[in-house]
């Protein structure tokens, strides 16, 4: 190895630190002009802007549609949904009544428990849920359309409306009987 004196190692040093000094300004002017050549070559392409459309607004339709929440359309569709078919008749008149309270209980939570005369005419005790109900004929009682058709002292009597296996509504009679409680 060769050891240069710490002076001449100071002016290599210098000479080197000159030559790539004098590299980089010749350098960095040529990337400079380079630069400014292509900017001024550059020329934007900025097409036409097309005219906006014009809005056109349409015509509200649904004005002379039945209304979603009507009730026509509600038992329309409850009709499709349970597959009503055939005899609809019987069944069509008891859709558009409203409902009495103790049409939302099955008819087997629904007991006789006794029976009076109310002016006159006969009226039934019946309970569901622990509270008692006084019926006539004409209420109605249970979810099959059940219709009170007669009351005696021991049995109350209505016609129900259900389908059959074939989808056809029919009527058939249930009967209610005195439920008395052993002592």
């Amino acid at each position: 190895m060769t050891v240069f004196p710490s002076g001449l190692r100071v002016c290599i040093a210098g000479v080197v630190v000159g030559v790539l000094v004098g590299c980089a300004d010749s350098k960095t002017e040529e990337l400079q002009q380079w630069m400014a050549q292509q900017k001024s070559q550059a020329q934007p392409k900025i097409g036409a802007v097309e005219e906006p459309k014009k809005y056109v607004p349409q015509a509200y339709t649904q004005d002379r549609v039945v209304e979603p929440f009507n009730n026509q359309k509600l038992t329309s569709a409850l009709r499709k949904e349970a597959g009503y078919s055939g005899n609809t008749a019987l069944v069509d008149p008891e859709l558009r009544r409203r409902k009495e309270a103790l049409e939302a209980f099955p008819l087997d939570v629904v007991t006789m428990v006794g029976s009076l005369l109310s002016k006159g005419q006969p009226a039934a005790l019946v309970r569901v849920d622990n509270l008692l109900y006084q019926v006539r004929v004409g209420n109605y009682i249970g979810q099959n359309y059940g219709r009170i058709t007669r009351v005696t002292e021991t049995e109350l009597t209505l016609r129900e409306i259900v389908q059959d296996a074939a989808g056809e509504w029919i009527e058939r009679h249930a009967t209610l009987q005195l439920q008395e409680k052993a002592k």
